[in-house]
């Protein structure tokens, strides 16, 4: 038997990248070229990872368009992402913060004595517990849009936090699909 004849589509860690980089975008058309810049990938790995999305039916294609099905990447995102893409920390590092320590959740969760989750990036300002970004292009790309760092972070709370903070980043994450 063929190994092809057994071949399942898997999610991976920049699919979900792109998709938070859609949702960011809002309505209206977005070019490959344009997701390509927004995520720090490859403009063939942004096909990709859509075709995988799409495979997913976590969205489709109108007229050649990636147009998101709303309710199905909430239930993922919310559910079951979390299990698909685990967190994994590593030692003390500067970069940028992320889950609690980030907003907007950090005007809603007081920090304690423990060090904060970041991503490390040469770039951050912060020293805390690194927490490995859902994808390497991660810090650039929440540096380049705010609205991406804040959904970027909140999921790292709904993935690494305890329970207080995933239910806060859950109420916070709904809002952005309305």
């Amino acid at each position: 038997m063929s190994k092809l004849a057994n071949r399942q589509p898997v999610l991976k860690p920049q699919d979900l990248l792109v998709l938070l980089a859609l949702l960011s975008r809002g309505e209206g058309g977005v070019t490959y070229p344009e997701l390509a810049e927004r995520t720090g990938l490859a403009v063939s790995a942004v096909h990709a990872s859509l075709k995988r999305a799409a495979a997913a039916r976590l969205l489709l294609f109108q007229e050649r368009r990636p147009m998101l099905l709303r309710p199905q990447l909430k239930e993922f995102l919310l559910t079951g992402a979390k299990y698909a893409f685990p967190p994994l920390f590593g030692s003390l590092s500067r970069g940028l913060p992320t889950g609690y320590a980030a907003p907007p959740l950090n005007t809603i969760i007081a920090p304690s004595s423990d060090p904060v989750p970041v991503w490390p990036s040469a770039k951050g300002a912060v020293r805390g517990l690194s927490l490995v970004p859902l994808y390497p292009t991660v810090p650039e790309a929440a540096l380049r849009d705010e609205k991406l760092y804040a959904m970027l972070s909140l999921f790292d709370a709904i993935r690494a936090g305890q329970a207080r903070e995933r239910n806060a980043a859950q109420e916070l994450l709904t809002a952005y699909f309305a």
